[in-house]
């Protein structure tokens, strides 16, 4: 399976996963591939609904910022995704 579509299969995981939460802006962070494990890790950030944290400015330009969620996707060899975790971005680097 290459790259595309294992995103494709996180992608679509995460979206049927959550789809009574109101995901918005669901999009790629980061890809690595575990060779050891035959395993794609694929970091993918969204916001739901809830998360919308309204600012002075925001307001004022009458536009919303949403906090992020960041969640790390295990896509095995048959392209089956088999682990949601959260990502910790405070101590990312």
């Amino acid at each position: 399976m290459d790259v595309k579509e294992a995103v494709d299969r996180a992608k679509k995981f995460v979206s049927e996963l959550f789809e009574n939460e109101g995901l918005v802006n669901l999009g790629l962070e980061e890809v690595d591939y575990d060779d050891a494990r035959d395993q794609w890790r694929i970091t993918l950030g969204f916001s739901r609904r809830w998360d919308n944290q309204v600012g002075v400015l925001a307001a004022a330009l009458n536009q919303s910022a949403f906090k992020r969620t960041y969640k790390v996707v295990l896509i095995d060899k048959d392209g089956r995704a088999v682990s949601v975790k959260n990502r910790d971005v405070q101590n990312a680097g």
